[in-house]
């Protein structure tokens, strides 16, 4: 497989270099970080002349450093390599594998010339609480799957064909590996399966599994939809027959968060200026993943679409949203109605903000007028954009409503300008 870049995590990391903090690179499983921390980062610091034997790397998922798990041989080992008064880089893969993970790092921040760098995969690891531990000296770099542009920069066919697999795949890099399409299915249902849910069961004890499965199947087929987990109770008691409670079902969608497997979205009063509790959107920060799930069943592209927009969103850093705007309407019977409009997604990132609206097609004037239809009552002056799923020039009409392509949104960095 040709070699990625990874370019944005690289840089991030070179930004924090030597700044007193752990970094602690976060992401679901086999998104690329230990090879972001062993090649990537690795080949970037001795291409600055660091030399090799002032990177200290362990892998703690490795069975041959089986012993470096215990805290007192990690920090024998580290301490036993640092030999002079120069920078060295710890970089230990898979920490939360190791013992007290929390003191040894805490640890390591005392030893004046080291810099760390930790990924980890865990759900305890990745806790508010646990990043408390650090006081303050923790710095979270997360990680997704490859972006678009990222999956591209390996992909051998055309752009069209390759959208239409990495909505189908998605883009977990392993997948670029495998040649044929039993293969690529194979890997991420075994991943699922074998990787995933073995580690949320084994974590939280989970005996009765039947309901999590059930549950992830119906969020992968409800991708976008609002719900909560009352909603989705009533569900289960209504269609399952199982007497699954509101409180059980949040703390599995807790699971799988911080599994990194879906992420919440809450919804925004643009008006208003407040957030609505409930209900919330949910989307799969890997598409390939949840098709697994599902066995490849439902490939409604303007679901996948809208879950693609949202990913690369936050890829690119923002915080995302789902945008309410009310309406009220005179009924026939003369009386107002109060109801609400939807934006897709209230993309904020320090002092910009951006409202999009994701139509995989707008094949009539009544669909344009739908998806215009929102943006058009936001009243402030952020950017307003539509992303189709077609080829398509940059247009802008008469209020200022940007449409722009699928592709030039995932391909383009300054794709949110044009």
């Amino acid at each position: 497989m040709k070699h990625i870049e990874r370019r944005k995590y690289l840089d991030e990391l070179v930004s924090l270099r030597n700044n007193g903090m752990i970094k602690i690179i976060t992401g679901m499983r086999r998104c690329g970080k230990s090879y972001l921390l062993f090649e990537i980062f690795t080949s970037y610091l001795e291409s600055n002349g660091i030399a090799p034997d002032h990177i200290i790397k362990v892998d703690l998922e490795d069975y041959r450093n089986r012993a470096m798990r215990n805290p007192d041989n990690l920090y024998a080992y580290v301490e036993s390599r640092i030999t002079d008064g120069d920078m060295y880089y710890i970089l230990l893969d898979e920490v939360q594998m190791l013992d007290q993970f929390e003191d040894v790092l805490n640890g390591f921040l005392r030893i004046r010339n080291a810099d760390v760098y930790v990924t980890g995969s865990n759900a305890r690891f990745l806790s508010k609480d646990i990043i408390t531990e650090f006081r303050g000296r923790g710095f979270e770099v997360k990680m997704y799957p490859l972006s678009f542009s990222e999956y591209m920069s390996a992909y051998p066919g055309t752009v069209q064909a390759g959208l239409n697999e990495y909505m189908l795949y998605g883009g977990l890099p392993q997948v670029l590996s495998y040649q044929t399409e039993e293969q690529k299915v194979r890997f991420l249902k075994a991943l699922f399966d074998e990787t995933y849910l073995k580690d949320i069961k084994e974590r939280y004890e989970i005996r009765k599994d039947d309901d999590l499965e059930e549950l992830i199947n119906i969020m992968a087929s409800g991708i976008g939809a609002l719900t909560n987990p009352n909603k989705l109770a009533n569900t289960f008691q209504s269609e399952k027959k199982s007497p699954l409670s509101s409180d059980t079902v949040k703390n599995y969608i807790d699971y799988l968060c911080d599994s990194f497997l879906i992420e919440k979205s809450t919804r925004y009063d643009i008006k208003g200026k407040r957030y609505i509790n409930s209900p919330y959107k949910y989307y799969f920060m890997d598409l390939g993943l949840r098709n697994a799930r599902i066995n490849f069943r439902q490939s409604e592209k303007s679901h996948l679409m809208e879950n693609m927009v949202y990913n690369e969103l936050r890829i690119r850093g923002f915080n995302v949203d789902v945008g309410v705007v009310p309406v009220v309407r005179r009924g026939e019977d003369g009386k107002q109605h109060r109801s609400s409009l939807e934006v897709d997604f209230v993309c904020n990132l320090g002092s910009r903000r951006y409202y999009i609206q994701s139509a995989y097609r707008m094949e009539s004037d009544e669909k344009i007028r739908q998806e215009r239809a929102s943006l058009l009552r936001v009243d402030d002056s952020f950017k307003k954009i539509i992303v189709i799923g077609e080829e398509s020039p940059v247009t802008r009409d008469e209020a200022g409503i940007a449409t722009i392509s699928i592709y030039d949104f995932l391909l383009k960095e300054n794709a949110l300008e044009l």
